[in-house]
């Protein structure tokens, strides 16, 4: 998604490899049909072909469907020195301020304002300077690190994002003539420079889906392999499942689960990376749900992370919330029921439920969360024992 709009800041056709079909990359393509941008979406590859003039907004129809939107807000300001966005949608799983961008911005030298609903940004020439964040966000980190690319002088970006698509923006932008340095520190240099041209990259893994899939094989039993992954990016996953019990074998490029579908109950507690990722959160608690003993899950990113909560209730869940803190004692078997998907990670954590419970279960989604974060999700699953379909 930042790859696609990082390609905004240089007129040419920018190639990108390994794209998953998700809604959001659709929802990005069309945000950059409204730019005047030309895109080509076949099998896994995407052709953007930026012209010399591109367009200045960001519609509400479309930024409100994702949050991702806000992330042509650098780009533009640093090519054209004029933004108009609309404020941010997507799932609502709590605060998540864009004041962290907006702020780095305005250091840079942009002027903002907010009017009928939309983020106004205007400047001359963004100018290089030193940004303290004031919480490490990826996607403050990834504005800021775009816009930044065509200013005046020298940014550092302090308390920056560490995680893996901090360092593969990186790397996209120096392959379009960028001169970034520190990405996956806490401390990146961007030394600015006059224009960049296209690129052509392959994409990382998603380490999400990646984990979500290792934590349905744990729960559900069985021995499966995902290939093309980099465990790295998914260590500290790892590390708890290696904990509740379930054996895990890591080789370069591949991990493979082995598990009887018996494990036991581990704590653990959300954090920026390379912490425990809040995106896992929701699938390590159904998990933890059928584990053996009393497991204490805590949530540090976001303040509504427990939507789903009520629904895994409703699946025969033992799980009491106090503020950011759930409390799940691990019960026997878990019974299907009609549950209802209030965000996409939500969702899985439904999907991996069901794939254990005893009866059928079905999953409401008429709002397409899960579309928007996975590819192929009930094909994959179907690929490896589920019994699992989709129904009008």
């Amino acid at each position: 998604m930042k790859l696609m709009a990082a390609a905004l800041m240089a007129s040419g056709e920018s190639v990108i490899h390994n794209v998953p079909h998700i809604q959001d990359v659709v929802t990005m393509i069309e945000l950059l049909g409204t730019l005047g941008v030309g895109v080509e979406f076949n099998a896994n590859t995407l052709r953007l072909s930026v012209g010399e003039e591109i367009g200045e907004e960001a519609p509400h129809e479309l930024v409100r469907k994702m949050r991702a939107s806000i992330q042509v807000m650098g780009p533009l300001l640093g090519r054209l020195g004029r933004v108009r966005v609309s404020l941010p949608g997507g799932c609502a799983i709590g605060e998540r301020p864009i004041d962290f961008h907006l702020k780095g911005l305005r250091q840079l030298g942009a002027k903002i304002w907010e009017e009928h609903g939309y983020i106004y940004a205007e400047t001359d020439r963004l100018k290089g300077v030193d940004i303290q964040l004031d919480y490490p966000s990826v996607g403050a980190t990834e504005n800021l690190m775009m816009a930044a690319t065509l200013a005046q002088g020298t940014t550092q970006i302090r308390n920056a994002a560490r995680e893996p698509e901090i360092i593969e923006t990186q790397n996209f932008l120096n392959q379009m003539g960028a001169r970034i340095r520190g990405a996956g520190t806490d401390v990146i240099r961007i030394d600015g420079v006059e224009g960049l041209h296209p690129a052509e990259h392959t994409t990382i893994p998603d380490r999400i889906e990646v984990g979500t899939y290792l934590v349905a094989a744990a729960m559900a039993g069985g021995k499966v392999t995902l290939h093309s992954v980099i465990p790295q990016h998914v260590a500290s996953l790892i590390a708890k499942l290696r904990e509740t019990g379930v054996d895990i074998a890591v080789d370069e490029d591949r991990v493979t689960v082995h598990s009887n579908g018996r494990y036991r109950a581990v704590n653990f507690q959300s954090l920026p990376y390379p912490g425990f990722p809040t995106d896992l959160l929701p699938q390590v608690m159904a998990m933890m749900a059928l584990a053996e003993g009393t497991s204490v899950i805590r949530e540090t990113v976001y303040t509504n992370r427990y939507k789903h909560v009520g629904e895994l209730v409703r699946m025969g869940a033992n799980i009491i919330v106090a503020d950011r803190t759930a409390v799940v004692q691990g019960v026997v078997h878990l019974t299907g029921a009609e549950v209802l998907v209030p965000d996409l990670r939500a969702g899985a954590a439904l999907v991996l439920a069901a794939l254990v419970a005893d009866g059928t279960t079905i999953i409401d989604d008429d709002d397409g969360h899960l579309g928007r974060g996975y590819d192929d999700l009930v094909g994959k699953l179907q690929a490896v024992g589920a019994d699992m379909f989709y129904v009008d």
